[in-house]
């Protein structure tokens, strides 16, 4: 069950910083006008690694 629930959290985690990084996008494109970087993509690719191993440990892999 614990399993389960670190899964279902890390799948929350992972589509909250994907609607974060889609809500972003106008102010990444006013600082890239501005000579600025946001940087989104290193917290989607941690919280995307994050839930692929809690969906690696449901399997039982």
């Amino acid at each position: 069950m614990m399993t389960e629930f670190h899964r279902g959290i890390a799948f929350l985690l992972y589509q909250t910083t994907l609607l974060l990084g889609i809500l972003a996008m106008p102010f990444a494109l006013v600082a890239h006008r501005l000579g600025l970087t946001l940087t989104v993509r290193p917290l989607i690719e941690s919280a995307e690694r994050t839930y692929e191993r809690a969906d690696g440990r449901a399997d039982g892999s």
